[in-house]
């Protein structure tokens, strides 16, 4: 009876996935990659990788574990998909795996001389609970599931928001208030042309980001801020104790190779 190689768990989902997923496959690292929607499936171009669709909970990443003898968990999933890292941790507590999260590094501190305009907030609530955006002009780019926290601010501050060419973003944003004439659905990555016309076409007087780095596009946002002497805010990514984590590719595939053995 033949047995089931191991293979690496790499919860994907974003840019920084694929460059992982396209590594792996390079050095012939058995791997099966997990995301969310048909959509981001089409990130993987390796023929021969499997991707699976699907949201999982607990006990369906437990079964997922044991039907591709997974050995290890390379968790990239978006920095603020917190409820999907909380569950892989849980997961690899529970079926003894090594866990190890990969996560772009953040961008360095701004020097004194353009940070003035640049705010960091530990959280959404954080923004909501002072008064950053009363009377405001304030450009989102902050992803479609976050914009019904900005729902009642419709009356006092003028909300534009940037979301992803998907129906349910758009959806999902017209549920939160938002009109369509103050909405612009566009996919990564955004120039610093593309962001200081749109920011000076909305007359935009205030921008709100996550702490993305350069694959989502902060260092542009810095720059343009910066440029056009507009206030931005920056929310920072949500604190949780991994296990292990890492920006280095090559420590990423040295733990594969371990976790392999």
């Amino acid at each position: 009876m033949s047995v089931t190689p191991k293979s690496i768990w790499l919860i994907g989902g974003t840019s920084d996935s694929a460059t992982i997923a396209h590594f792996l496959a390079e050095s012939n690292l058995p791997c099966v990659v997990t995301v969310t929607t048909s959509a981001a499936q089409k990130l993987y171009k390796h023929k021969h990788l499997p991707v699976v669709v699907g949201c999982m909970d607990i006990a369906a990443m437990r079964g997922f574990c044991r039907q591709y003898q997974i050995a290890a968990i390379v968790d990239a999933s978006h920095p603020y998909a917190i409820a999907v890292s909380r569950q892989a941790i849980a997961v690899s507590s529970q079926l003894n795996l090594t866990y190890l999260r990969y996560e772009r590094a953040s961008l360095p501190e701004l020097t004194n001389n353009n940070a003035a305009r640049v705010l960091k907030l530990k959280s959404f609530e954080d923004l909501l609970a002072g008064n950053y955006l009363t009377g405001e002009r304030v450009l989102l780019t902050v992803g479609c599931k976050a914009l019904p926290l900005f729902q009642s601010w419709h009356q006092q501050a003028t909300l534009f928001a940037r979301i992803l060419p998907k129906l349910t973003s758009l959806e999902t944003a017209i549920a939160a208030g938002f009109t369509s004439d103050r909405l612009v659905a566009i996919r990564p990555p955004i120039t610093v042309e593309m962001e200081t016309a749109l920011w000076q076409q909305w007359q935009i007087s205030l921008v709100v980001t996550k702490a993305s780095g350069v694959a989502g596009g902060e260092d542009i946002k810095r720059q343009v801020a910066a440029n056009l002497d507009i206030p931005l805010v920056i929310i920072a990514r949500p604190q949780i104790l991994y296990p292990q984590q890492t920006s280095d590719i090559n420590r990423l595939l040295d733990f594969c190779w371990r976790s392999l053995l």
